[in-house]
């Protein structure tokens, strides 16, 4: 019966901890190294075990006792060797086999703690020597009492310890005919369950101290991926990779040689995510994180930057190297992806700067990086480019632009200049262009082909194009009822939306009439948003404005502007006059698109008209009005004030008589008076 429960009480406790080990094998090897975690108390048990064991043996004097002390000395040697070497592979790093050094212990213990219990049954069956069997059952019970809480870390090895040790040796004083051997027997035996009990218990409270310990290192585990990691991609995030970056820098003292940084950004990235939705946007950026990866195949590290931007650090690369792994990327991009029955085709614009070339630290080549990364972009994109030192001169004088614009209206940097557009028959101005100038502080003059895209890149060209109306308004209303003043609108405003609300405040700020008004758009307003467009346009043409196609015949040419949209003026662009003695294509155009537009009843400006025989031709074609430098160049509010004043009335006959020799519109009476204001 006693065999039995203590059978049962075994296993059950075996079971629960082998259920409790399995639940991390960091906490098992945990509760496996605790075993080895005092080679000195195993050597000291070691000691005292043989000694009372040679003791037991030289008052017996009895071969089994004899054979039985040689094998607790040889195996309480091992045990203490074994623990020392274990010791000594944990504090060099070496961790290997948990489960074989378990096993030995194991086996080893178990071992160990049968030859004593062995020894105190053959002490006591064997010999009647009452000193003998005193040392025996101490030896025996103060094992067994030590290794209840040494061994609790794994408690199947405490407990079978325990029972091989004190189980023999209750049986022995049972086997004493002696009351009071037979009362220490049953002692003995509630010891086995009491002690079984102790190593449970302090089982139960290492293992949650183990658990706490192994909770707390997961949840920092998992900070510090939520704090390296992007939580979308999985890739590095932006801090990682700056102190990655950074790392490497300080390994080599800023002189990491072929450290590239290969800055990539995806193209027109924000319409897909308006028009099919964040959600499809994140997948795509997933996806594309992957097919970086796969791209770089172990070239580089990844990491996303924010938004849809992604950087690669690649160690040991050359410039050529770094060219050819942002090829790799574009590559593999140009492949179509499909996420939730969307086809998608994704391009990249990607910047390269390689250390120490093109920067000794950590902020110097990323700003390179970005730096080749914006020249990519506006190269044209779906294409990488390598940082080149002029595009810092040129970046610099962006951030100056950028700096200026911002506060320019303000400071009253911005001048309005007007460039006269004469009627061919009359030779009297018939319309004025309105062209911004802009003298910056420290660049000096700054052209409008240069700080218009630029504007428009910072959002500045709303405020900008407010003013430009404003003051074009107001100046125009001094000038003759006659003459007109055209001002051209940036795509950018259109797409804004509050472009009528704008017009209709500065004509009722200056009290001009809207018939004076000439807006000069471009055809490439008609491919951002066909349908805002044309509100917007029809919205400005019921409030009685004029509409003027700007630069017609160049980028996106096409003659269904000309049928949905009842422009009153056709601008023909300045190239093609300029070529019209060496072309026969463009003085073809030309005819054509002056014919065209007389058919449609639409007036036609020849622009550029910078020679006599360039005047002569589109004269000879059939256009309407003129501007270039060869008539008037752009001047001042006052300026033009002047000129309309002196020459509204200037005979037109003089101008046209004898085709032969053409004078020069500008050498009429009021362009005469102007010219001697002038000088």
């Amino acid at each position: 019966m006693w065999n039995s429960q203590l059978r049962n009480f075994l296993s059950r406790w075996r079971a629960k901890s082998t259920v409790d080990a399995r639940q991390n094998v960091d906490v098992r090897r945990a509760l496996v190294e605790s075993l080895y975690a005092s080679p000195l108390s195993l050597a000291l048990g070691a000691v005292a075990g043989s000694a009372v064991s040679v003791a037991v043996m030289r008052i017996v004097n009895d071969n089994i006792i004899t054979g039985i002390t040689v094998l607790i000395c040889t195996i309480a040697v091992l045990r203490a060797f074994s623990a020392y070497y274990f010791k000594r592979n944990v504090q060099s790093g070496v961790t290997r086999g948990s489960r074989g050094w378990e096993l030995a212990y194991e086996h080893g213990a178990w071992i160990y703690a049968s030859l004593l219990g062995l020894l105190a049954f053959t002490a006591l069956v064997r010999s009647e020597n009452a000193i003998a069997h005193l040392l025996c059952v101490a030896l025996a019970t103060g094992y067994a009492g030590s290794i209840s809480g040494r061994d609790a870390g794994r408690v199947h090895i405490a407990v079978g310890q325990v029972f091989l040790t004190l189980a023999p040796t209750a049986a022995g004083l049972m086997t004493v005919d002696n009351i009071g051997y037979r009362v220490l027997s049953v002692s003995v035996i509630l010891m086995i369950l009491g002690l079984a009990e102790i190593s449970s218990a302090t089982h139960r409270v290492v293992l949650e101290a183990l658990n706490g310990k192994h909770q707390k290192s997961l949840l920092a585990a998992k900070f510090e991926k939520l704090a390296r990691y992007d939580s979308l991609t999985g890739v590095e995030n932006r801090m990682a990779m700056q102190m990655r970056i950074r790392d490497m820098f300080d390994e080599s003292n800023g002189e990491r040689d072929g450290l590239a940084v290969i800055w990539m950004d995806l193209d027109r990235f924000k319409e897909i995510n308006d028009s099919l939705g964040h959600i499809v946007g994140d997948q795509l950026l997933v996806l594309v994180a992957e097919k970086i990866s796969q791209a770089l195949a172990d070239r580089g590290t990844i990491a996303r930057f924010g938004g849809d931007e992604f950087i690669i650090l690649c160690r040991q690369t050359s410039r050529p190297d770094a060219a050819e792994i942002a090829k790799d990327i574009l590559d593999y991009l140009a492949e179509p992806i499909e996420i939730s029955g969307h086809h998608l085709t994704v391009s990249a614009s990607i910047g390269i700067a390689v250390a120490p070339q093109d920067g000794h630290d950590r902020d110097e080549i990323l700003q390179h990086a970005d730096m080749a990364l914006y020249h990519a972009k506006h190269g044209g994109r779906n294409r990488f480019s390598l940082f080149e030192w002029s595009m810092k001169e040129r970046f610099h004088r962006i951030r100056e632009i950028e700096a200026g614009l911002r506060k320019a209206i303000e400071r009253g940097e911005f001048k309005m200049h007007y460039q006269p557009i004469f009627d061919i028959e009359t030779g009297r101005v018939a319309c004025c262009e309105a062209l911004i100038r802009w003298h910056h502080p420290v660049l000096g003059d700054v052209s409008p082909g240069e700080f218009i895209p630029i504007a428009e890149s910072i959002s500045m060209i709303g405020p900008i194009s407010e003013w430009v109306l404003g003051q074009a308004c107001a100046s125009a209303a001094q000038w003759p009822d006659d003459v007109r003043v055209a001002v051209n609108i940036s795509p950018a405003l259109l797409r804004a939306g509050d472009l009528p609300r704008t017009v209709i405040a500065c004509l009722y700020s200056s009290g001009l009439k809207a018939r004076r008004l000439e807006l000069e758009v471009t055809e490439s307003v008609f491919l951002e948003d066909n349908t805002q467009t044309s509100q917007i346009l029809r919205e400005l043409r019921r409030i009685g404005l004029r509409m003027a196609l700007d630069d017609f015949g160049t980028g996106y040419s096409s003659l269904s502007y000309l049928r949905s949209y009842s422009f009153d003026t056709i601008k023909v662009d300045q190239s093609f006059l300029a070529g019209i003695d060496k072309s026969f294509e463009d003085r073809a155009i030309i005819r054509a698109v002056a014919h065209l537009a007389r058919e449609l009843n639409m007036d036609t400006v020849a622009e550029g008209i910078e020679t006599h025989e360039q005047l002569r031709y589109a004269k000879d074609a059939g256009f309407t009005n003129l501007q270039g430098y060869l008539l008037n160049k752009p001047m001042s509010d006052d300026a033009i004030l002047k000129l309309l004043e002196r020459g509204d009335g200037a005979p037109p006959a003089s101008m046209w008589s004898g085709m032969s020799s053409i004078p020069p519109i500008n050498e009429t009476a009021g362009a005469l008076a102007l010219r001697r204001d002038a000088s």
